[in-house]
């Protein structure tokens, strides 16, 4: 009995002594959740790398069968107009929507020149007037067609970098009426009949402009940032309909908004840009963070990657970089406006 009692002494010690303390519990914790971090994060980046580089996107003939119509606005330059090309190549009709009438014809008949079999139609308006007639006209078209690709490419930007303050106010409102109430009002005409025929994919040109705030050009800033929350709104209501809704969040394309002539491994031109986007239809690319949201261009996914999973804890020096960064272009762009108005003079 007594070496029993000396056991029980001895093993009453042994687990005390043994049994973790409120310091090692929290240690055990914190190793834990760190872990559990990395692996998250390991495994994201990963299925960044598969979106990007190996997955396929959806085929665009699941949106609609051959002689449906894809709405491309902003369509006369640039990415609408790559766009239009690369959806006429994949048998889809075209309808055009942009200010300038001689540019659409010009654009219809290299289209129809391309793709003899491809149908175009064309229907001018300048969206910064918000005219209900020119929406009117609109509908009128896109209610006679079986609408199966929407692409809100029309848009906006500050003609350079300037302080909010002094930020003309035509300027102001333009950029407003047109990225917002523009796409808003175009996406409204459509989506009806896409429901109605449970098919459909709605595309929303937005920018990192909308990821990270920038600073100097602040408006189109927002504006984009507002494109970002109301298509991942839209994206939810309108899944149940058949229809997907993606915004594409892009870096610097070479354009004429951009004001950028030379391509490099994170400037593509339109071209490139656009196969990307188009082959790439509902994979998220470097945009885990947000539902209905891609940036396919493999180095815009990338960089969109380390913005949002990595650099967000050091919002402000990004921030800061930003600013630096349209600070210098701002710069630049006067030096240019005075040698320029030097000119004129003599």
């Amino acid at each position: 009995m007594e070496f029993l009692s000396k056991y029980s002494d001895c093993l009453s010690n042994w687990q005390f002594s043994v049994a973790p303390g409120p310091q090692a519990v929290a240690a055990f914790g914190l190793l834990s959740t760190g872990a559990f971090y990395i692996v998250w994060k390991a495994l994201t980046f990963i299925r960044v790398i598969l979106s990007l580089f190996v997955l396929p996107g959806k085929p665009l003939r699941s949106f609609g069968p051959q002689g449906s119509w894809a709405v491309i606005t902003g369509a006369s330059d640039g990415l609408g107009k790559e766009f239009a090309l690369q959806l006429a190549r994949s048998g889809f009709n075209i309808l055009l929507v942009s200010r300038t009438a001689s540019k659409l014809a010009t654009l219809e008949d290299e289209i129809k020149a391309k793709n003899p079999s491809v149908q175009t139609k064309s229907v001018s308006m300048d969206y910064a007037q918000n005219n209900d007639a020119d929406y009117e006209n609109l509908k009128a078209a896109i209610d006679e067609l079986d609408v199966a690709v929407l692409v809100n490419n029309v848009g906006k930007s500050h003609s350079i970098p300037v302080p909010f303050a002094l930020t003309p106010e035509d300027e102001m409102n333009d950029i407003i009426t047109i990225n917002c109430t523009g796409t808003l009002r175009t996406t409204q005409l459509v989506v009806p009949g896409m429901a109605q025929r449970k098919r459909g994919l709605v595309l929303t040109m937005g920018s990192f402009g909308g990821l990270l705030p920038t600073p100097l050009l602040a408006t189109y800033s927002g504006s984009k940032a507002f494109l970002q929350q109301w298509s991942t709104a839209l994206g939810a209501e309108l899944e149940q309909h058949g229809i997907t809704v993606e915004l594409v969040q892009a870096y610097l394309i070479t354009s004429a908004m951009s004001k950028v002539r030379k391509t490099s491994a994170t400037i593509p031109d339109p071209r490139a840009f656009v196969k990307s986007v188009l082959g790439k239809i509902g994979r998220n690319g470097g945009s885990p963070g947000y539902a209905y949201s891609s940036s396919p261009y493999w180095s815009h996914g990338l960089m969109a990657w380390f913005l949002t999973c990595v650099a967000g804890v050091m919002n402000k020096t990004v921030l800061g970089q930003n600013k630096g960064m349209h600070e210098s272009i701002r710069t630049r762009a006067l030096r240019k406006a005075e040698r320029e108005k030097g000119k004129k003079a003599t």
